[in-house]
């Protein structure tokens, strides 16, 4: 079994939003105090839509990791990576382009719907169709089990577990299997590997579940066999082969719609964002900017929070009092909508202010930020050679 490990990935679109912050980095924060975390730049995805204007994904790659150390992602906690700086996410790409099913590629729900909105650019291309494969890849080179995914996102993880089913099953059973795992049985010491054979036949013959939870327990404990053994060790007592890639579980995260200045979902295509740095004259003038419930013409006409984009963001940013307050004093014409925008520019500039401060010291030294992800990006490289070598020699590709 693999160590519970959290992934989870953006496109470099360049200075963030609040809604990014509410929507994705929040969880990301705490997620790392909780799992093994890693985090990537997916740059190459980026190409699947932007292929012919590439020239701004450099520099939008570093203003993003910027906000992410901003928002609160802490290189001490997790592994903060470039896609691309990971070749063998491109190779095990390519391996398992070998053997999916091109129906299962055009299947993908928003193959056809991306398609259908972005019109202006021909989305015919290998690389879009193949997309879905590419982000199988990125999750089943690391043996991640939890993928941070929305609802709608479900499909791309049950994908992933499919091609990892797919893989096992036809490249699962190494050459030389039963003898490796029985060399695998004597490492684990007399009494243990006595205990291990025991176990096993109560599972196998008599079907004894409990068996196998004990078998797992011993397992775990043992600390001086390699991963590969212990893997060959789970599957030899299931009666299997062993487990190449492992299939990740969809980790949920709460919707979290965060509203833009116009009350539509914020959105950089929408033109309605706040940036997470923005700066706090911006932010204010933005705010008063906004538009409010139609009916309130005048400051002597009652309103209806209800029809106000001011008040969706109440909703997120205001305690029950605060929105008690809006729902009187809008209703009754007792306040004024500049005096209801004020404790929603108030909360947003408060939030800003550990985020503007953490990103002084990588603003002033991008060198800084340089070598985090070059770190980042040694360790992520590292898991990912430990699985390209077990796919490698499943497949008989290592040339030994």
């Amino acid at each position: 079994m693999y160590a519970e490990r959290v992934l989870s990935g953006m496109r470099p679109t360049g200075a963030l939003h609040l809604g990014h912050y509410h929507g994705v980095l929040k969880n990301w924060v705490t997620l790392q105090h909780e799992y093994p975390c890693l985090f990537f730049v997916a740059d190459w995805h980026a190409l699947t839509t932007e292929y012919d204007n590439p020239q701004g994904i450099e520099q939008a790659t570093w203003d993003m990791v910027i906000d992410w150390l901003a928002a609160g992602v802490d290189p001490n906690q997790a592994t903060l990576f470039i896609q691309s700086r990971v070749p063998e996410h491109a190779e095990l790409h390519l391996l398992l382009s070998m053997m999916t099913p091109l129906s299962w590629l055009e299947r993908v729900p928003t193959y056809k719907d991306q398609q259908e909105k972005i019109t202006h650019k021909d989305l015919t291309t290998y690389g879009f169709l193949g997309y879905p494969l590419l982000q199988a890849a990125d999750i089943l080179i690391y043996r991640a089990d939890r993928v941070p995914v929305g609802e709608d996102q479900v499909p791309h993880i049950e994908f992933s577990r499919e091609i990892a089913r797919r893989f096992n099953h036809l490249y699962g059973r190494e050459p030389g299997f039963e003898e490796k795992a029985r060399e695998a049985v004597k490492k684990l010491g007399g009494k243990k590997a006595k205990l291990y054979e025991e176990l096993r036949t109560r599972f196998q013959q008599e079907g004894d579940k409990a068996a196998v939870e004990q078998a797992h327990a011993l397992l775990e404990e043992v600390q001086h066999v390699s991963a590969g053994d212990r893997e060959r060790l789970f599957g030899y007592l299931e009666g299997t082969g062993k487990m190449i890639l492992a299939e990740p579980g969809a980790l949920l995260t709460q919707a979290s719609r965060m509203p833009g200045l116009d009350g539509q979902k914020m959105s950089k295509s929408y033109g309605n964002t706040i940036t997470l740095r923005e700066a706090p004259e911006a932010v204010n003038k933005k705010v008063r900017a906004m538009p409010t419930d139609p009916a309130r013409m005048r400051r002597t006409d009652p309103g209806d929070p209800e029809k106000c984009p001011v008040w969706q963001l109440h909703q997120v940013y205001s305690d029950e009092g605060c929105k008690e307050w809006v729902q009187q004093g809008c209703r009754s014409a007792g306040i004024g909508c500049l005096e209801c925008k004020q404790p929603v520019i108030d909360s947003i500039l408060k939030e800003q202010v550990p985020m503007r401060e953490r990103a002084e010291q990588y603003m002033a030294d991008p060198a800084l930020v340089k070598n985090i992800i070059a770190d980042g990006c040694e360790k992520a490289r590292e898991l990912a050679r430990e699985t390209m070598r077990d796919v490698r020699e499943a497949m008989g590709l290592e040339y030994n």
